[in-house]
């Protein structure tokens, strides 16, 4: 297996123009905003053509080893999912979780921490799927870096 693995900062790149920043994907701006609040993990970004399914992000913190978080941004009730990562958070529940940014409208957004145990409810409604953690940085700090290996 070939991971291409690209380690990112959470400020832009001094030679980034405004204007590519302010064009970034969705994906991308909810990865930077992860990254500035969660200071303690060191952060990954996996970018795998080779394995489908696997998660965008590995993280690491000295006193819990590794886990992984797939990055996911949704305008309406339902998460998008390809089969492979359905596959793969059905597969692998321990230590795997799923940060989903809703944005109903242009003011309103919430950033929600699930386990990967929930893929199947947010396929049908995230807003009926129980989280984790609701828009509280320091809380899915915690529960990443406290998650049960088994």
């Amino acid at each position: 297996m070939t991971y291409n693995v690209i380690q990112r900062t959470s400020q832009p790149h001094e030679n980034d123009s405004k204007e590519e920043v302010g064009t970034m994907n969705p994906e991308t701006k909810l990865w930077k905003l992860l990254k500035k609040n969660t200071p303690e993990i060191k952060w990954s970004r996996i970018e795998s053509w080779a394995v489908p399914g696997i998660p965008d992000l590995l993280g690491y913190h000295d006193s819990c080893g590794f886990f992984t978080v797939e990055l996911k941004v949704t305008t309406t009730k339902k998460v998008r999912f390809s089969p492979h990562q359905i596959l793969f958070h059905s597969t692998h529940t321990k230590r795997n979780f799923i940060l989903v940014q809703q944005t109903e409208k242009a003011s309103s957004r919430s950033i929600k921490l699930y386990g990967s145990t929930s893929i199947l409810g947010l396929l049908t409604d995230v807003r009926e799927t129980p989280c984790l953690a609701l828009d509280d940085w320091s809380h899915i700090q915690r529960l990443m870096l406290n998650a049960p290996l088994a």
